[in-house]
């Protein structure tokens, strides 16, 4: 294990490199195997910069993503894109870190208001391929000029450089929490009333579905409300208004747990495979009603309004698709990904057994024009081929 502590001594370790480099952090994800020796960033840590008055942090890219929440906790802060915990739904060990959420670009619930982690990045520090350190953006808001390195950098999983120093513009933590309730909605009904709540003027946070069996029984949808006490209550109240057309809607002050659970996707720790599938909320009720439940007898939660779905199945889910679980997982894998080409969604393998994960594309396949731009990208940054290949196809 090569574990640099410094950003000099990981451009010598990248520069000095003779083969491929498996980039790693905390090790709480592994979604896709990477060759080569490993290369921890983990080391390089520490906040070197935090003004609560601009509303700005920096870090170095192995720093413990705890060590960034206590520290903007103790000043009523946070960060706008609450990022997800890997570790219940993939079963894994290790320690999250701030260096790993920008290469994974991890996001959660409040990503549909106050955007994804790429949108709250303002710089970067990172080594190419070559052993280069570059820098991209800074420690201040809108500061970058040129080509924005700041935003391909976020979700590249390390194939483009090795992150050593993030920085992000942060936000005051809000006072209060309030969920209003939906239960008994069919799937339609219950994008539709998502739908109906972020299109509101009342600032929801948060839009979750956990979908019913048969027709809606048990289906429960999950609007979150947040800020001032008297706001929540206040805007939770015009929102059941709102909604009433779809059955009568329970508003609850409190639920921080609750959405933690939405946000680490903890009703899915016991499944084998699991997807993350980006898609238009539209499109949803056809995709799981006619296309994937009548013929792989999966589970889904929904998220973001239903942009995002994350769809999992346990052994014995796999076993009634076929005999062989990698083979009804492989099927269904290729359902998920045939069907977003379709409607132009992304399906991504985030958990699954390495037999699956060598036999199937982990991510989405791109199109012909963005693989020739990603390519050139890589070439450009990783003239030598590196970098945790094969990952990203």
């Amino acid at each position: 294990m090569i574990e640099p502590t410094t950003e000099l001594e990981l451009s010598e370790a990248v520069r000095d490199a003779v083969g491929p480099l498996s980039i790693r952090g905390g090790n709480t994800r592994g979604m896709a195997p990477a060759a080569g020796d490993p290369l921890s960033v983990a080391r390089v840590s520490g906040i070197s910069l935090y003004e609560p008055g601009a509303l700005t942090i920096v870090a170095g890219a192995g720093t413990p993503l705890s060590e960034i929440e206590d520290a903007l906790k103790q000043e009523g802060q946070m960060l706008p894109f609450e990022p997800m915990d890997h570790r219940p739904m993939l079963g894994t060990d290790g320690t999250p870190t701030i260096g790993g959420v920008v290469a994974a670009n991890v996001s959660g619930p409040r990503r549909l208001r106050a955007g994804g982690c790429r949108d709250s990045l303002i710089g970067v520090r990172f080594v190419d391929g070559r052993g280069v350190a570059l820098k991209n953006g800074g420690r201040v808001m809108k500061n970058v000029t040129g080509y924005d390195l700041v935003k391909l950098l976020s979700g590249s999983y390390g194939t483009l450089g090795v992150l050593s120093e993030v920085s992000f513009k942060l936000l005051p933590k809000h006072d209060a929490t309030g969920v209003v309730s939906l239960h008994g909605l069919s799937l339609s009904d219950g994008v539709a009333a998502m739908a109906a709540a972020l299109g509101s003027p009342y600032e929801v946070s948060g839009a979750a579905m956990t979908p019913g069996v048969d027709d809606g029984a048990g289906s429960v949808v999950r609007l979150r409300l947040e800020g001032f006490e008297n706001s929540v209550a206040y805007r939770g109240a015009q929102l059941q208004g709102v909604l009433k057309k779809f059955g009568a809607a329970d508003m609850a002050m409190g639920g921080e747990e609750d959405w933690r659970a939405v946000r680490d996707v903890d009703a899915f720790a016991d499944k084998t495979c699991i997807w993350k599938i980006a898609i238009k909320a539209s499109d949803v009720p056809q995709m799981l009603e006619t296309g994937i439940w009548p013929n792989f007898g999966c589970d889904a939660l929904l998220d973001w309004g239903g942009g995002l779905i994350w769809v999992g199945c346990d052994e014995a889910q796999l076993a009634a698709i076929s005999d062989d679980p990698i083979e009804g997982a492989a099927r269904l894998h290729a359902a998920l990904q045939s069907y977003m080409q379709v409607v132009g969604g992304h399906a991504t393998l985030v958990k699954g057994p390495v037999a699956l994960k060598s036999r199937v594309p982990v991510f989405q396949p791109e199109a012909t024009p963005l693989v020739g731009l990603a390519t050139g990208l890589r070439a450009q940054f990783d003239p030598r081929g590196i970098l945790n290949p094969g990952i990203m196809g």
